[in-house]
């Protein structure tokens, strides 16, 4: 049985998932084994740095915030650390949810046991899995709560995944998505949205029953795009792109504060029809962004960045301090213009005609904001 450890209801936390390039011609290397052997050669910085699935990534992750503005210093402090250890190793470091050319043969499974087992497991899958996000942790105050709160954020996760979008190149081709990163989690088979359970204890039945079947050990074994995390006390919005720049994580992590205030003042059972459309949205967001075509619950249509805008009307009475205003303010600016970050990154393709150009400059961009 799962044991939800209760948390501070609508605390944040934030881990990214950082492309390792070097600076020669800005293709994905394998830099992480070097540069965890120079973090752990002095003091942990605020929050966590640790490997991921490939050596061409690296992630980091902070603790536990009531406030976006600690949030960002936080992870200000984190990025110099690493900044520092990349500088001495000459690598470079970006945001971005897939790196523009890099071919999925040439990465590495970094050593590590449960690394090992999944590529054992899924085979090219896992090389194909270098790609990056960025997954937003709320506080639950138990798990009926975050039962509820996963499926009521079912509708809004289109707005997450086009507000996100960083990923338009892939394998070295213009993929003509906003975000093609969760075309390469589609292929896991425990990918998609969590089943549709009334409470904690529904939750707890299904979990051991998939485990019975042998087919999952544990909740890292679920992809899917919200999870309840039990051991953290929080639900996990797991669909973003890592965003090129720290302001747009943090961002992002506001909006779903936002969302679980409103919910936690406005109790109400989901929309009942609301999964039927819930993968062609999911589409739409991935494919055209915030200019996809959004199917609400009743049958109406809208635009994603107008139905992004409506929302954040509704929410902004939840942003309780000046800086998680501004950092809904900062997104609807985003929708209204429709300019995020995979706008950014073709917009320096056509200037410069060189992914290695563009890669370059989302490094610059990381480092600096």
């Amino acid at each position: 049985m799962l044991e939800f450890t209760p948390s501070t209801p609508l605390t944040l936390g934030v881990e990214l998932e950082l492309q390792i390039v070097n600076r020669r011609d800005y293709n994905l290397t394998r830099g992480a084994s070097d540069l965890m052997e120079l973090v752990h050669r002095e003091p942990a910085p605020a929050g966590e740095i640790k490997p991921e699935i490939t050596e061409g990534m690296i992630e980091i992750s902070t603790g536990i915030h009531h406030d976006v503005d600690a949030m960002l210093a936080e992870l200000a402090s984190i990025r110099a650390v690493l900044l520092r250890h990349a500088d001495r190793l000459n690598l470079g470091l970006c945001g971005g949810g897939a790196h523009p050319f890099q071919q999925w043969p040439d990465q590495r499974i970094y050593p590590q046991p449960r690394y090992r087992l999944v590529s054992e497991l899924y085979g090219y899958l896992a090389q194909q899995f270098t790609v990056f996000g960025q997954h937003i942790h709320v506080g639950c105050p138990d798990g009926d709560h975050a039962v509820q709160w996963v499926q009521r954020l079912a509708p809004y996760m289109p707005h997450f995944i086009a507000l996100s979008a960083s990923s338009p190149f892939y394998q070295g081709v213009d993929s003509a998505f906003q975000s093609s990163r969760l075309n390469c989690v589609n292929a896991f088979p425990l990918s998609g949205f969590m089943p549709a359970v009334a409470d904690w204890a529904e939750f707890n039945a299904y979990f051991d029953k998939m485990r019975g079947f042998g087919v999952v050990e544990s909740m890292k074994d679920f992809y899917w795009d919200i999870r309840p995390k039990p051991e953290f006390g929080t639900l996990e919005i797991r669909v973003c792109d890592t965003p090129l720049t720290l302001a747009r994580a943090v961002q992002l992590a506001a909006y779903a504060r936002a969302l679980a205030a409103w919910f936690q003042a406005e109790p109400r059972a989901p929309e009942p029809d609301q999964m039927c459309m819930y993968a062609f949205n999911r589409f739409q967001a991935c494919r055209f962004g915030l200019a996809g075509n959004l199917i609400l619950a009743d049958g109406a249509s809208c635009s994603i960045a107008e139905h992004v805008l409506a929302t954040l009307d509704t929410v902004l009475p939840y942003a309780d301090h000046p800086g998680m205003r501004a950092a809904l303010v900062a997104l609807g600016e985003v929708a209204r213009k429709q300019d995020g970050d995979a706008h950014w990154l073709r917009q320096q393709h056509q200037a410069r005609g060189s992914l290695g150009q563009v890669v370059r400059l989302a490094c610059e961009q990381w480092a600096a904001q």
